[in-house]
């Protein structure tokens, strides 16, 4: 395990943690496939979108580069599947963000990464009256966020039943779902975290949230909660790809943007 951060989590540490523990890290699972093209890894799922990851392109520019896109995209196409090429803002060439385009990747929003120790973040939660956390593992509640999901963003969320019973039993990445719930049991707001094994590393996700209860408090106490599911399990550090509603809470509990991400998304015709 890295000792960068001995020295107290300056942002540089603490992306230098994150770029050895976490970048690129991805575990095989019954639902999917791994395999390596150059430094790439690739995670192809038995159904919906792929995952392109790495830790870096491993000095790899012009022709060379172009190649090594222009496979992932006959890959994915030949399969008639999307796939997500996670490009960081610090990658190499600069000019990598203009080659996957050309290729036909689209830039999806970007988020910022967030690196922070848990203790700090791990208080009690805060939450207004008639408000409940409670764990989940039932598929009738994992229904329940996907009805959440789809009425926040507007879009089809049918995945998340089977998706988060495979993450509760996952051994190598297990989660604990979380939802806040008003006093008739209507889901305002569901989050996860996943403590990575083998690293220092729990990593925040979700915390959609009803619009009529935003600004209320309630992602922040989701933060506090997971927070301290992580310190429990001696996890020491937490990783979130932010978004720019999640970011400004984030940095007030002490976290530190590290680096900034984008989805680039190849789409089959």
């Amino acid at each position: 395990m890295t000792d960068v951060l001995d020295h107290g989590p300056t942002p540089s540490a603490l992306l230098a943690a994150y770029q050895e523990q976490l970048r690129a890290r991805i575990l095989p699972d019954d639902k999917s496939t791994l395999d390596a093209d150059g430094p790439l890894v690739r995670k192809t799922r038995h159904a919906g979108r792929g995952f392109l990851t790495y830790r870096d392109l491993g000095g790899l520019t012009g022709g060379d580069l172009d190649a090594l896109i222009d496979r992932q995209r006959e890959h994915w196409t030949a399969l008639g599947r999307p796939v997500e090429w996670k490009l960081h803002g610090h990658d190499e060439p600069a000019d990598l963000p203009a080659r996957l385009a050309a290729a036909g990747f689209a830039p999806q929003d970007r988020e910022t990464v967030i690196v922070g120790e848990v203790a700090g973040m791990a208080g009690e939660p805060v939450l207004a009256e008639g408000l409940r956390i409670r764990e989940v593992t039932a598929h009738d509640d994992f229904v329940r966020i996907q009805r959440l999901m789809e009425a926040v963003w507007g879009v089809d969320c049918s995945w998340i039943p089977g998706d988060f019973a495979h993450e509760v039993s996952d051994e190598g990445d297990p989660a604990v779902i979380i939802v806040v719930e008003d006093a008739g049991g209507l889901v305002v707001c569901a989050s996860w975290v996943r403590f990575h094994a083998g690293t220092e590393f729990a990593s925040f996700h979700g915390g959609s949230t009803l619009a009529e209860w935003r600004g209320r408090g309630v992602y922040k106490a989701t933060v506090a909660y997971r927070a301290r599911l992580a310190a429990a399990r001696g996890f020491r550090y937490v990783h979130v790809d932010a978004s720019d509603d999640s970011r400004p809470i984030l940095r007030r509990l002490g976290l530190f943007a590290v680096a900034s991400t984008t989805p680039y998304v190849l789409t089959p015709a």
